[in-house]
């Protein structure tokens, strides 16, 4: 976990030295999250999280099954590229988590100009939310719409460290980003008091945790293959397939304050 990291819902974690939140520390102080409790939960505007350790420890975890990665989950995948394109990123983010922001503000738009926009890549982003702020901001960018589902997350990224604030605090300020995307409180109120949307959302967390071994943000899977932690754009091209790659011009690019891509564990 990054350095003087603002928190989200009154979490406090220790430092990850993979550039990643650690979803397995989260989860120690989380309550298991059933049916009407749930709902329950939401509504008193009160974060309850089913608790889920890592089921696979680091150093062994394995490849996921490209066909099982890719077949839709409790939520519609939205693709940010062609649907048709040669290459398939696939992250899991927590939308209070820094590094994700990172990636959005720092990296995406290379690899967008270089190959989403020329139909060689396409982006798939899934919710893996690490605490109550985070998950009421995948809510509204689910609300925002199909079309402006991308315009919000990035906006959402690109202002991060404005709403991200501990509490009832944070969820006021995501009240006022999501106002300057057109959203009314009411419309607001009903967006993250959604209890189906929300338990989706759950279900796609417990999917990535427990099938595919994902226990930190961002958790990237380029064509299958895993990445974890702050990425640089040279790393996506080093596993991409059948992309025209631009050649290197001087040092490899690195993410801002990393010597060197983390080995993501």
């Amino acid at each position: 976990m990054a350095k003087n990291e603002k928190k989200a819902a009154g979490k406090s974690e220790g430092a990850d030295p993979s550039g990643g939140e650690d979803a397995s520390k989260a989860n120690n102080t989380w309550l298991y999250a059933l049916g009407a409790v749930a709902a329950v939960a939401i509504a008193a505007g009160i974060f309850i999280w089913r608790d889920s350790t890592p089921s696979v420890a680091a150093g062994e975890k394995t490849e996921p099954d490209l066909s099982e990665l890719m077949k839709p989950g409790a939520l519609p995948d939205i693709s940010l590229g062609k649907e048709n394109a040669s290459n398939t990123i696939v992250e899991y983010a927590s939308m209070t988590c820094p590094h994700c922001a990172t990636f959005h503000k720092t990296v995406l738009p290379e690899l967008k100009t270089k190959y989403i926009d020329t139909g060689q890549a396409r982006l798939i982003l899934r919710e893996f939310p690490l605490d109550q702020l985070a998950a009421q901001a995948s809510m509204v960018a689910r609300c925002a719409g199909h079309d402006r589902y991308y315009p919000m997350v990035g906006a959402l990224f690109e202002t991060q460290e404005s709403w991200v604030a501990e509490g009832g605090e944070g969820t006021q300020k995501l009240l006022q980003i999501a106002k300057q995307a057109g959203f009314t409180k009411e419309k607001f109120d009903q967006c993250i008091g959604d209890k189906a949307l929300f338990e989706k959302i759950l279900e796609t967390r417990t999917r990535g945790h427990e099938t595919f071994g994902v226990d930190s943000t961002p958790s990237f899977f380029v064509n299958g293959k895993r990445l974890t932690g702050e990425q640089t754009v040279a790393a996506f091209e080093a596993l991409f397939s059948g992309a025209a790659k631009p050649a290197a011009a001087g040092a490899e690019e690195k993410a801002p304050g990393e010597a060197e891509a983390p080995s993501g564990q």
